[in-house]
């Protein structure tokens, strides 16, 4: 690979990073977007830390998909420290969670476990 192609790569690589971890929670659609740290698992939910402090849990379901890269993977998949963006629709005042793309464990959590 030559050098303008690394730099072009590079460039992909940090621009889609920035856009899949963004510190804010935002609308798109009928659906919100989630994004930040798994801190919590249970049975029907995830509760996801933010990168500005704040936390949000997220409802489950059987019909909700995991993807981890390319690759379909179920709940049992996702650990906590993990950085995910949750496709969520609100309903009453909870988020359902439609699609979890699961990401890289931060290394903080890493080294906590």
């Amino acid at each position: 690979m030559n050098t303008r192609n690394g730099i072009a790569a590079q460039t992909v690589l940090v621009a889609s990073t920035i856009l899949l971890f963004a510190t804010l929670v935002f609308a798109h659609g009928n659906e919100q977007h989630v994004m930040g740290t798994v801190i919590k698992i249970d049975t029907g939910s995830i509760t996801v830390k933010t990168p500005s402090g704040e936390t949000t849990t997220v409802m489950i379901a059987t019909s909700t998909k995991f993807v981890k890269g390319t690759s379909s993977v179920t709940q049992q998949d996702l650990k906590v420290g993990d950085r995910v963006v949750i496709h969520a629709k609100p309903m009453g005042d909870m988020l359902h969670a439609t699609e979890v793309k699961i990401g890289e464990q931060t290394q903080e959590m890493v080294h906590q476990h």
